[in-house]
């Protein structure tokens, strides 16, 4: 069962760049909502005057703008505890252990913002809501291409200091070039079994 849009959901397009100001500010808390609602009142009824006859739409309550504001918030929670759970493991963990905990992080935030476009329904979401989401989701990918590069960059290092290593020994130790690539083969986990 689908519940029924909120008063903000119901303004029309025309309307969104005002509830986008509001949203950046709820989230800025730099004022207290009762401020922003008032500008938020002001200037939907401005726009209202502006298209007289044109544009009908029933202005939310401070009710309705409170339930908005707070799922804002719960939703801005979300992502920064999910943000910093992740970062805190990571620091934790090895590189290739970070990037299974990137890789599960974004898969998390794609599934979060999949739960908001589904429960947005057909009033979609705002602008400022949408590059949100939108942001969020090319800082997921962003951080498994960052993860797999780092990875990479890791293995990397770790296979040239794993042959400088052999060759050291070898040089040392007198062991034929096939026995020292045989080392490094069972080192860097390419050996034959």
């Amino acid at each position: 069962m689908r519940s029924r849009l909120s008063g903000i959901e119901l303004l029309p397009e025309e309307c969104a760049p005002i509830v986008a100001k509001a949203a950046a500010e709820l989230q800025d808390r730099d004022r207290t909502q009762i401020d922003i609602y008032q500008d938020f009142f002001a200037a939907l009824e401005g726009l209202k005057r502006e298209h007289r006859g044109e544009l009908e739409f029933t202005i939310p309550s401070f009710s309705a703008f409170n339930r908005y504001s707070i799922k804002l918030a719960t939703l801005s929670n979300r992502l920064n505890q999910t943000r910093e759970i992740a970062a805190t493991i990571a620091e934790k963990w090895d590189a290739k252990s970070s990037d299974d905990l990137t890789l599960i992080a974004a898969e998390a935030i794609k599934t979060l913002i999949f739960e908001l476009l589904t429960n947005a329904g057909e009033a979609g979401l705002d602008p400022k809501g949408a590059m949100s989401l939108a942001n969020a989701l090319r800082a997921a990918s962003q951080a498994q291409g960052v993860s797999t590069a780092r990875r990479q960059k890791v293995e990397a290092d770790f296979a040239s200091k794993a042959e400088e290593a052999v060759k050291l020994v070898q040089r040392s130790k007198g062991l034929t070039d096939e026995t020292a690539s045989e080392i490094l083969d069972q080192i860097l986990g390419v050996g034959t079994k």
